[in-house]
């Protein structure tokens, strides 16, 4: 269906000359950051409210712009880490690995969005690994959808993963863990902006050391000129989420408080000077904050409200497909904005309020799935198998092999599809996009609104 609708900054940025923002930039970050501090105890809300002291170093800043403009861009195109859209052509990507891959320990905040009827696998068998067969052919999969980027002309990086990185114990001061994840979704745990790689704190228990997997990657990218930040690491304390007995599943119903700063990086979605998020059962409003602040005044940040009570990572939901297109899920639809699409699902009428900025963008709706329900999907819903495409460029789209519904539509929207089998992938969480991080994508940043 095609509708037309009228722990702290870490490291430097990429070649530290060209890629960092302005002084007075970072004094002003400093300042508010000082101001939210010191109102911590006031709550949430009051804490970013910049004091005195913060408005008027934010008031000098000013002054020192040109026509009260802000300054030129300090992005390096040419940096090794570079990626500004979802559709810029793709050089250089991370692509998981789902080996060793261990199930985790049952925790409200993975009952706020894992399948229903999945709920025992976590509470009998936490700390096992996933089935053997079933991590073998995926692992397969992966290294299939490696060959064909190597064969489009993309460059391939895969973390490391280590005996003992995921299947044994963990603790810390404010909290144990039977177990951790994988390193199957580096999309959820790094996300390039420019031409810095910025580390997610992440929100599951069973994902606080998910970064490590990727830092030799990072490392190296550094090493080369990109930039690299890390996200301060949360306590994930009981302070952090709603007690079980509590937390009652509903729209507007968030497991995570607003303790500290949360986020995965596959709930923002970029379209150059404009980064779009939601704010879901994994990403709370502090750490939509903390992204806002780090990212300065080069980029603007929309929080996007969908009807979806399990609501985890935009890219299921809400994908960019190019400039004035991008594509929806029409059981998520979005409730926010004035400007309004309609389509038909299901056999209902559907309305799409989208912000006014989308006046003139192509809404592509997406097809349903054709996973069965039997298909075992452990963390997420059909959907993900016809949403979460990887665009290598404005024209070529990589689709699961098997969803030819969506594979129509792709070619009827004019889109060259590369089809690859990614079934067995699909039961970890995620399919193209999650399975991956793009480092650089030939593009310069620009405003698309």
């Amino acid at each position: 269906m095609f509708l037309t609708a009228s722990i702290s900054r870490s490291l430097s940025r990429c070649a530290l000359s060209h890629c960092r923002k302005s002084l007075p930039a970072r004094q002003k970050s400093g300042a508010i950051a000082a101001a939210a501090a010191k109102a911590a105890s006031r709550g949430f809300a009051s804490a970013f409210q910049p004091s005195d002291t913060a408005r008027k170093s934010i008031a000098v800043d000013h002054d020192d712009w040109e026509d009260d403009k802000p300054p030129m861009s300090k992005i390096d195109p040419t940096c090794i880490v570079n990626s500004h859209t979802e559709w810029d052509p793709l050089e250089e990507v991370i692509v998981g690995r789902v080996d060793d891959a261990t199930i985790p320990e049952w925790h409200v905040s993975g009952k706020a969005v894992w399948p229903a009827k999945h709920w025992g696998m976590y509470k009998e068998h936490a700390g096992e690994s996933f089935p053997r067969e079933l991590v073998m052919k995926a692992a397969e999969e992966l290294d299939n959808f490696s060959q064909v980027l190597e064969m489009e002309g993309v460059i391939v990086r895969r973390p490391e993963v280590r005996p003992g990185d995921f299947d044994r114990p963990v603790s810390t001061p404010d909290f144990e863990s039977v177990s951790q994840l994988y390193a199957a979704m580096p999309r959820d745990v790094l996300i390039t902006i420019g031409n810095e790689i910025i580390e997610a704190p992440m929100a599951w228990r069973s994902r606080f050391f998910e970064y490590r997997p990727f830092r030799s990657l990072i490392k190296d990218y550094f090493r080369q000129g990109g930039g690299w930040t890390a996200a301060p690491k949360p306590e994930m304390s009981d302070d952090l989420y709603v007690p079980e007995d509590k937390w009652q599943e509903g729209p507007g119903r968030f497991v995570t408080t607003e303790y500290e700063p949360v986020f995965d990086a596959a709930e923002f979605t970029r379209m150059g000077r404009d980064i779009f998020v939601q704010r879901s059962q994994v990403t709370n409003d502090f750490g939509i904050e903390w992204m806002r602040r780090h990212l300065g005044d080069e980029y603007q940040i929309h929080v996007l409200d969908f009807e979806d009570k399990n609501a985890m990572h935009i890219d299921g939901t809400f994908i960019p497909l190019g400039p004035g297109k991008v594509l929806v899920n029409p059981k998520r639809p979005c409730i926010t904005g004035n400007h309004k699409s309609f389509f038909t699902y299901q056999g209902e009428m559907k309305e799409y309020a989208l912000p006014d900025m989308f006046k003139g963008w192509d809404i592509f709706v997406a097809e349903s799935p054709v996973l069965p329900e039997s298909h075992p999907l452990y963390f997420t819903s059909p959907w993900t198998a016809s949403c979460n495409v990887l665009l290598l460029d404005e024209k070529r789209v990589v689709c699961e092999a098997s969803e030819e519904p969506t594979i129509r539509k792709f070619k009827d929207w004019g889109f060259d599809v590369i089809k690859v089998p990614f079934r067995h992938f699909l039961p970890f969480g995620g399919s193209f996009h999650c399975a991956t991080c793009d480092v650089r994508r030939t593009g310069t940043l620009q405003s698309y609104f």
